[in-house]
């Protein structure tokens, strides 16, 4: 393998944890944006902008992951596909949650209950990233992945 390969190779484990670091600093925005102006019925464009963005950036990153990624570390690591159905279970957890969420901000919801939804999301995602990374960078670092990160990790 040439040095160009390795460093492609690596880059996803590498670009997992960009993405999982994005995604954290849009959940904290996210929440900024419900504790400075996010009382209801009154709720500010940048607190649904932040919001919405948060949770479509989220469930994108998860849909890409079970289209891509764990599909091609299911063929090549099949000893990890415990680990890929609990991160997937992981995924409809959050999924569901990201639902609550947008059903407050339709409502829309008091800022105690938004930052409740977010709190709640908070927690979830941090053990998922958490686990995901322990179980899958080292894997990263091997995998040959013909698609491009925006397709396996979500557009951020």
């Amino acid at each position: 393998m040439t040095d160009g390969e390795t460093t492609r190779l690596v880059a996803w484990s590498h670009e997992l944890r960009r993405t999982h670091a994005t995604l954290r600093r849009a959940l904290v925005v996210a929440r900024d944006a419900v504790i400075s102006g996010g009382s209801a019925p009154s709720a500010t464009r940048d607190l649904l902008l932040y919001c919405r963005g948060f949770c479509v950036a989220l469930d994108g990153h998860h849909r890409g992951e079970e289209r891509h990624l764990f599909p091609a570390v299911a063929r090549a690591h099949p000893h990890l596909r415990p680990v890929l159905r609990a991160l997937e279970q992981d995924h409809a957890m959050i999924a569901h949650l990201l639902g609550g969420l947008q059903d407050a901000l339709d409502r829309p919801g008091t800022a105690a209950e938004l930052s409740a939804h977010l709190d709640g999301l908070a927690a979830i995602m941090e053990n998922h990233f958490r686990y995901e990374e322990r179980q899958l960078l080292t894997v990263l670092q091997t995998l040959d992945l013909p698609t491009s990160t925006a397709e396996t990790l979500g557009p951020l």
